[in-house]
């Protein structure tokens, strides 16, 4: 096969993309005309529908095909940008793609690893995805199946070997998939429930991640072979990279009152229940492939000495699963294993203590093969069931637990009142007075009360989700829980109130060197001056005894279970030196951008890093960040192996998690080859940025001294704007935010506390509000005035900018992005919304602002990157082509319902308001799926 060149692969996927959208959509104008709805079937975009004229407004019903129809082009883009990559790879060889383990293993050869390097740093590798629920994901799940389905009907009509009549009945197929989606209702008409929010994710758990790692690690050994790399050497799991899968559903109670303890508890026990029903199918499955007669080859000692042992653990009932399979030792082997998975059908006394017994069991069976020459046997069919055991474990996926400081202050408050303190105003003492109260408190694990939840209502619920973990550990051990998360963190008292409330939850315990709690705690660093103190507040947190000994004994846990098996390659030495404990700092990109602007907040969370790294190389002790990425470039969001790129030296450490939050999880994971490659983009960049960077720079630089001007710049026009006389009431008037916090598209309020304040609005549906009105506003605004700025008082710094703009990782991140949330916006749009503003005054001075910067930012770009923007960047280009005009007839029809909506509001008559209120949502759903994002 010939090479195919970029432009070539840009122009096929584009020519893909329409063929395809060209046959969804014909097959859906089918559909409409045959349902009787030939009128909204000739207002369809994409098939020669009629032009929409300025201002119309479609039914109901034409919304949802419009909905419909935005969600088949981004079915196809998806399927084009999987079938143009695997043409791309098939013509140019495994290393072609950018991010992935063919582009990643050669550079790291071409810039001297040697394979030692790289089979050194492969096995503490560890990337670890963490799911949530927020309110994001604007689609029910019945429609995402839908929408699955659809997918794969796609891809099965890529194959040429169908006849006419299979390709026929493909297309009635697709016609009754659509006809379903056509007859379902797309938007959520009750609020989901944490319990429905939880099952949504147990698909990828279940269906998607097991099948996607097997993947993974394939590419990586093809990729590996490929290289020219030592052959062989990735013939064992343990030389694989970790990969790890957490969830915050069900364990995140920041402002979610549904988040209970017994909804913790529920959590954790129906992710066990899950891990087991996975761990049994593929076992069963296992048990059925493993058929090799004794006859033929004789079974190895140590697998006869096992089965021998299994069979006594048993007792008696061993010999009716030895019966089943007689003279097939090697499927009378699965039998004997899969019997002592700890649930209620197998005998108490002979269950596993934990996965980890398991994998030994695993390893046993694949060695027993491969000393009988079975070794494709082994890796075909035993690995995949190891890999998962170590994997996905008992627990399936690690359950993280969040709440707000503010909650712990009162708790503590509830406490100390409860306990006879005769100032028990805790919040309101000094930071030294509570570090100083907290540091005495910690001497001693003894807690202060007995029933620390008849203190009141929020010590009940924070000490109450703590005590739900410390039940967890003594039963099930550790593996099932993640880590302590505390939104916003100010100050290291915050962090030490942890501890506090953990000792009175009988989490805290005496060790030789003092007590010690058992759950890893981390800071969640959200708004800029959090930021900007993250190293004195890391420093401080550090410094603290019981933070110390507590990262101690994690280490010490960590390095005993490597020995027993648990994590089998956590135990090899890390090429980094970085034998180190722990300490996990997440990151908050939402906030951040809500409270400076894109380019402050993307500075600070890198200078962050930076700084945070400094002050545990002082404590000897490594960082693990934990990026709590959004969905769109206001909430970090942008191309994984560009943002992996764009970190700061030292900000990996071959070790990575951030959140995958609302929509994109579906996208990036709800169909299996689009899972697969970003998996992939994870771990390979992960490995690729730990050992290319690792020497930070000098705090000197010139061109960090550059972006800190730029910060400033951008952050006094961004929060001159927010911080305005009434740009709150422009931004409520402008934006859908009111019916956003009416939908019922996730489980948790859209506001922290409930009041009508900027600060307790939470971020999604800040970005939300300004994404659905093509404002984009937290994606670029300040940005032009910072570089218009630079250049009029410093023409040479800008002209470095400019020069670096595309060499330095971190400007390109940050740049492309601001562009891409520039060139979203619709300027005849945003001022549709903006005549919602009910004082004329009011909205031409802010638009006028707006538009303004819009305007700047514009110029500003075209001089920092030159050349047109459609020119480079081809693929921003056609996907807002194939947006922006059919967008339109949405968009009016949102603030026509806006406007009738809230004006039945305004006059109380509350019932046509909840009458008009499903019809509005549901152009904030087909609006979402057209942009392909929410919050």
């Amino acid at each position: 096969m010939n090479k195919i060149g970029y432009k070539d692969r840009i122009r096929i996927g584009f020519e893909k993309i329409d063929a395809d959208l060209a046959y969804l959509m014909g097959a859906f104008r089918e559909v409409l005309e045959q349902t009787g709805d030939a009128g909204i079937a000739a207002q369809l975009p994409y098939v020669g529908g009629k032009p929409v004229k300025a201002g119309h407004t479609l039914t109901p019903r034409g919304v949802q095909a419009f909905s419909i129809s935005f969600q088949l082009l981004n079915t196809v883009e998806e399927n084009a940008a999987v079938q143009t990559r695997r043409l791309y790879e098939a013509s140019n060889g495994i290393g072609a793609e950018p991010g992935l383990w063919g582009s990643s293993l050669a550079r790291l050869k071409k810039e001297g690893k040697s394979a030692r390097d790289i089979l050194a740093s492969l096995p503490v590798l560890r990337v670890e995805p963490v799911l949530t629920a927020h309110p994001t994901e604007a689609k029910r799940l019945t429609v995402l199946e839908q929408h699955r389905a659809l997918y794969l009907l796609l891809v099965k009509r890529e194959n040429a070997m169908w006849t006419p009549a299979e390709r026929e009945d493909m297309h009635e197929e697709t016609k009754a998939a659509l006809e379903r989606l056509w007859r379902t209702g797309e938007i959520q008409l009750v609020k989901p429930t944490v319990a429905r929010e939880r099952d949504a994710l147990a698909y990828y758990f279940l269906n998607i991640f097991p099948i996607a790692l097997r993947a993974l690690d394939l590419r990586l050994i093809h990729a590996w072979e490929k290289s020219g790399l030592k052959e062989g050497a990735l013939a064992d799991p343990a030389q694989l990279p970790r990969i790890r899968f957490a969830t915050w559903v069900g364990g995140d109670r920041d402002g979610h009152p549904f988040v209970t303890p017994q909804v913790t508890a529920e959590t954790l026990a129906i992710l066990r229940d899950n891990a087991l029903t996975l761990l049994g199918n593929q076992l069963s499955h296992l048990e059925r492939l493993l058929s090799l007669a004794e006859s033929i080859q004789k079974p190895p000692a140590l697998l006869r000495r096992r089965m021998r042992a299994l069979t006594s653990l048993l007792g008696d009932a061993a010999p009716q699963i030895l019966a089943t399979s007689e003279g097939e030792p090697w499927k009378q082997f699965v039998s004997l294993i899969a019997a002592r998975l700890p649930t209620e059908q197998s005998p108490a006394y002979a269950r596993y203590d934990g996965a980890h017994e398991l994998a030994a069991d695993l390893r046993v069976l694949r060695a027993s093969l491969i000393e009988i020459g079975a070794q494709r046997i082994a890796a075909q069919e035993v690995d995949p069931v190891l890999r998962c055991c170590e994997v996905f474990g008992f627990h399936l996926a690690a359950l993280d637990i969040r709440q707000n400081s503010a909650v712990h202050d009162r708790a503590i408050g509830e406490i100390l009142k409860a306990s006879g303190e005769s100032d028990a105003a805790f919040g309101t003492w000094s930071e030294e007075k509570r570090v100083a109260f907290l540091e005495e408190e910690l001497k001693s694990s003894a807690p202060r009360l007995r029933r620390a939840e008849q203190a009141g209502p929020d010590a009940a619920n924070a000490v109450g989700a703590l005590r739900v973990v410390a039940r967890e550990l003594a039963v099930n051990g550790s593996a099932a829980i993640g880590t302590f998360v505390l939104s916003m963190t100010r100050s290291v008292s915050d962090l030490l109130a942890v501890y506090f409330l953990a000792r009175e939850a009988g989490l805290v315990n005496d060790s030789r060197d003092g007590p010690v709690c058992s759950i890893p705690v981390a800071p969640l660093l959200e708004t800029l001056d959090d930021l900007e103190r993250g190293e004195a507040i890391v420093d401080g947190f550090l410094a603290s005894p019981m933070t110390a000994r507590s990262l101690k004994l994690h280490h010490k846990n960590d390095r005993d279970h490597a020995r027993k098996g648990i994590e089998p390659a956590a135990s090899r030495a890390r090429t980094d030196g970085a034998d180190r404990p722990m300490q996990t700092v997440m990151l908050g990109y939402s906030d951040s951008n809500k409270d400076c602007g894109i380019i402050a907040s993307q500075w600070a969370l890198n200078r962050a890093q930076v700084g945070i790294h400094r002050a545990a190389e002082v404590h000897g002790v490594r960082i693990r960040f934990f990026h709590g990425r959004g969905g769109t470039i206001g909430r970090g969001a942008g191309p994984t192996h560009r943002f992996l790129e764009a970190l700061p030296a030292n900000a990996l450490g071959l070790d990575f998690r951030a959140t995958e939050q609302g929509e994109t999880i579906a996208q990036k994971y709800a169909n299996l080859i689009t899972a697969e490659n970003e998996l992939e983009l994870l771990a390979a960049g992960t490995l690729t940025y730990s050992l290319l960077r690792t020497k930070p720079l000098p705090r000197t630089n010139e061109l960090a001294a550059i972006v800190d001007q730029l910060a400033d710049t951008s952050t006094a026009a961004y929060r001159s704007l927010l911080h305005a006389e009434g740009f709150l009431e422009f931004h409520r008037a402008a934006t859908p935010i009111d019916a956003i916090e009416a939908s019922q598209i996730g489980s948790r309020p859209s506001r922290r506390t409930g009041a009508k304040s900027l600060a307790d609005l939470r971020a999604i549906p800040w970005v939300f509000g300004w994404s659905q009105s093509r404002f984009f506003l937290p994606g670029w605004y300040g940005a032009g005035t910072a570089l218009e700025q630079l250049e009029a008082d410093d023409p040479k710094a800008f002209e470095l900018v400019a020069d670096h703009v595309r060499s330095r990782p971190f400007l390109r991140y940050l740049i492309t992005n601001i562009e891409t949330s520039h060139a979203s916006v619709d300027v005849d749009i945003i001022r549709r919304y903006a005549a919602m503003v009910p004082k004329p005054a009011l909205r031409r001075r802010f638009m006028k602002l707006i538009e303004g910067e819009l305007a700047r930012t514009e110029r500003m770009l075209c001089r920092l990157l030159g050349a047109e923007r459609d020119e480079r960047r081809p693929r921003l280009a056609k996907t807002l082509e194939s947006r922006n005009e059919a967008l339109r007839p949405l968009h009016y029809t949102q603030v026509e319902l806006l406007q009738k909506w809230r004006a039945h509001l305004t006059a109380g008559k509350g019932r046509e308001a909840a009458k008009l209120l499903p019809d509005l949502l549901a152009t904030v759903n087909a609006i979402a799926g057209g942009l392909k994002l929410t919050g």
